[in-house]
């Protein structure tokens, strides 16, 4: 037997640098080396997109919660939460980055 594809993601312009399934709210989060995080429906769908402030670039790890929070912590040291719905609640810097 053969692993096929259950659905084909797609809407990024850039190399995906992280990504999570939350598979209780039947959703695929990813984020891009250069762009913003995207979340799908678990058929490839692309329900929202996640723009964080301004300095908020490469995202590096992402996790979702089956209570509908994502949250996103990106190369610079800063952490953003955000709502299913796309909706930035709350952000957090730490001075530490990876590289």
């Amino acid at each position: 037997d053969f692993a096929t594809p259950r659905a084909i993601l797609t809407g990024h312009d850039y190399e995906i640098t992280c990504a999570t399934v939350c598979a209780e709210l039947g959703l695929v989060i990813s984020g891009s080396k250069e762009g913003p995080c995207l979340i799908h429906s678990m058929n490839g769908d692309l329900l929202r997109t996640l723009e964080g402030p301004e300095n908020c670039r490469r995202p590096k790890l992402i996790q979702a919660s089956r209570e509908g929070h994502c949250v996103i912590y990106y190369e610079n040291g800063l952490f953003c939460v955000f709502s299913v719905n796309g909706k930035l609640q709350a952000t957090m810097e730490t001075g530490d980055s990876i590289k």
